[in-house]
């Protein structure tokens, strides 16, 4: 079974990037990602913290399943 990986903040938003994501903003410790696809605004909200609880990853990563295939995604947050 694919184990979660421990990532930080930075590391999430370097793998939204690969995917089209682009920082609109920031507000405190919070990094806002947006990107348009098929008319539609995608947005997500990372905290940029040193090291993300497992938790929290897990949380972003159902997100980002909203609008990025898990399949593509599956690599860059589990390890096997």
């Amino acid at each position: 079974m694919p184990k979660l990986k421990i990532l930080s903040g930075e590391e999430v938003v370097k793998i939204l990037k690969n995917f089209n994501f682009e920082i609109v903003s920031q507000k405190g410790s919070h990094v806002k990602l947006f990107r348009m696809k098929n008319d539609s605004e995608q947005i997500l909200v990372i905290p940029n913290h040193k090291e993300l609880k497992k938790g929290t990853i897990k949380a972003i990563y159902n997100q980002a399943k909203r609008y990025v295939s898990e399949d593509e995604l599956c690599g860059y947050f589990y390890s096997n």
